[in-house]
């Protein structure tokens, strides 16, 4: 009896010291992971919105999302370059495209084999040409986040006057601005909107767009770009200020708009006339256009140092990223207003649903430089 009274009480011991392992394996395990995810913070919207996905992340994967706010991505990349072949780095995660991508690349500093290793992105829209970004093929180093469509913003009274509706082609803006003198602009180049204005320009007006799709020097750039510039020298006396002064941002712009000093605005972001309508930030007869047949359209995307201290959990945030709750929380009206890359599911609103139009990609990512800096050795002697 008492032999089998000491097996019992080693048995329950052994027990014991199981479930205690097996408790402190699981809060082990439970420790949250940090992600440092280095990614713009000048919009509050966005800054809100990663706040959300903060909470999400940590209450159902152990995550804490730690939100490097940068002015600009380049910072982060001149911190990937300068640590040079070593082993480790404290950036896990970067939101990105164009240039940066590019530069990232080809010093073979992103890990490969995104699609494969997150299986949300087998939820991405089929409609989408998101493998090529700034005319760079992506190659599994970075996956879609959202959805940028440049659009003009017009005051539809003044369209419906002209009898113009969905599109506005290069010569009916041409026509506009000469029947409205000083009532048109576009923001200043190199400002981010005032260099997308002139990419999109340039596709309508080069004879040969798709040379825009090669590296500029490929082709003849001067030849290429002279339509552009005969146009902007017919175009500017009846801007705004005689085209001798342009407002310093997008935002700047959208204010002369709402202040009825300008008839036009720019966005690239196809949700926030509705939404910023919504908020009451901008005047209800304001709509959206393309700027000819078709719109420059691109995508932002996440990507992975191959350096990263914990690349798993950044994995496991990027698929949280493309899941069908963090996409339409971003796509919301009333938050972010960011286009959904996914399919949408059947459960989703309709205002989740961009509004874009036909699309065009942007130009090969090195003809920026080409068109800022012709631009300001013309028009800012």
């Amino acid at each position: 009896m008492l032999k089998k009274t000491l097996y019992f009480m080693l048995f329950i011991a052994l027990l014991q010291l199981v479930l205690v392992s097996r408790v402190q394996a699981q809060q082990t395990s439970a420790e949250p992971q940090t992600v440092f995810f280095y990614a713009w913070g000048g919009s509050e919207s966005v800054n809100d919105y990663l706040r959300w996905a903060q909470t999400q992340l940590k209450t159902r994967h152990g995550i804490e999302l730690q939100h490097v706010k940068v002015a600009d991505i380049a910072e982060a990349v001149t911190i990937l370059l300068a640590e040079g072949e070593q082993q480790t780095s404290n950036i896990d995660l970067l939101w990105i495209n164009g240039e940066n991508f590019k530069v990232l690349k080809d010093a073979g500093k992103l890990l490969p084999d995104l699609p494969e290793r997150v299986p949300n992105s087998a939820l991405l829209r089929d409609d989408l040409n998101w493998q090529t970004d700034f005319g760079v093929a992506v190659d599994g180093q970075e996956l879609p986040w959202g959805i940028a469509q440049f659009q003009l913003i017009f005051r539809a009274p003044l369209l419906a006057d002209h009898s113009l509706t969905n599109r506005v082609a290069v010569e009916d803006l041409l026509a506009l601005a000469k029947r409205h003198p000083g009532r048109l602009s576009y923001p200043k180049p190199p400002a981010f909107h005032g260099t997308t204005w002139l990419k999109a320009l340039a596709h309508e007006l080069v004879h040969a767009p798709e040379l825009l799709q090669q590296p500029p020097h490929k082709v003849n750039t001067a030849q290429v770009l002279q339509p552009l510039w005969d146009y902007l020298d017919q175009l500017h006396p009846y801007l705004w200020r005689q085209g001798r002064e342009f407002p310093g941002s997008a935002e700047q712009q959208r204010q002369l708009f709402n202040h009825g000093t300008l008839d036009n605005a720019v966005t690239f972001n196809p949700n926030e006339i509705p939404a910023l309508q919504q908020q009451l930030r901008l005047t209800p007869a304001a709509t959206a256009v393309s700027l000819g047949s078709s719109a420059l359209t691109n995508f932002h995307y996440l990507a992975i140092p191959r350096a990263s201290d914990n690349s798993a959990a950044a994995l496991t945030v990027i698929n949280f990223m493309l899941s069908e709750a963090a996409q339409q929380r971003k796509a919301e009206l009333n938050g972010w207003g960011d286009p959904m890359v996914i399919r949408a599911p059947t459960s989703a609103k309709p205002s989740l649903h961009a509004p874009l139009f036909p699309s065009h990609p942007e130009p090969h990512v090195e003809w920026t430089a080409v068109l800022e800096q012709e631009w300001l050795r013309r028009y800012q002697r």
